[in-house]
């Protein structure tokens, strides 16, 4: 995180309690193949991690050497096999769409991604089923490390907010997404904070100074 970040969400009061008990948080991007990226995010939507993982090691035994599939070995699979790994029906037809697209040269690679604005690869990606702006953001910020996305639908960080700012109820996405303009550029590390703060609103042994 640099220090223009730092110096910039500062100027938040509240911001500026979390960073100094938070301390740096570093942005480490995945920079998987999009496929394999969002592949990930469709397989954990909805379950918890330990659910997702084991599926997730159950769909790359499906293909030789266990390792994450080519989009095109999975265009060429099959549904039924798909779901032999634990994958419901719409989550083995959403990936199977997502590799028929990357297949026939439908998803940005991840260098034609570097190029493209936040809002153009949205654009593109929340055409696909199965892909909604959640799942949009957390490409943007966990595999592609942009740092102005604020994931305004996601529970933890509207919670976050919530906690930090000491408000009564959970805001509105809309409202939380007005309130964030103040922290642009910066908006992805403003959310990993607030991350950070509904975390320890929820487990009291949480360490405010645990780095990722």
């Amino acid at each position: 995180m640099s220090d223009r970040a730092l110096t910039h969400l500062s100027s938040d009061p509240v911001m500026s309690g979390l960073i100094e008990k938070i301390g740096p948080i570093r942005l480490r991007p995945r920079r998987l193949p999009p496929f394999e990226s969002l592949a990930h995010a469709i397989i954990h939507q909805q379950l918890s991690g330990k659910a997702a993982g084991t599926i997730l090691e159950r769909f790359k035994r499906l293909f030789p050497d266990g390792d994450f599939p080519a989009p095109g070995q999975v265009a060429k699979s099959s549904l039924e096999r798909l779901r032999t790994a634990g994958l419901s029906r719409p989550k083995a037809a959403y990936i199977m769409d997502l590799a028929g697209r990357c297949e026939a040269g439908l998803i940005p690679s991840l260098s034609d991604c570097d190029s493209l604005k936040d809002e153009e690869i949205a654009a593109i990606l929340t055409g696909i089923k199965g892909i909604g702006r959640w799942t949009v953001d957390m490409f943007l910020i966990f595999n592609l490390g942009r740092p102005d996305v604020l994931p305004m639908h996601d529970l933890g960080v509207r919670r976050g907010f919530q906690m930090a700012y000491k408000k009564r109820a959970l805001p509105a996405p809309e409202r939380l997404a007005q309130y964030g303009v103040r922290w642009a550029p910066h908006r992805t590390h403003a959310a990993r904070y607030l991350w950070r703060a509904a975390d320890a609103a929820v487990n009291p042994n949480w360490q405010a100074n645990q780095k990722d």
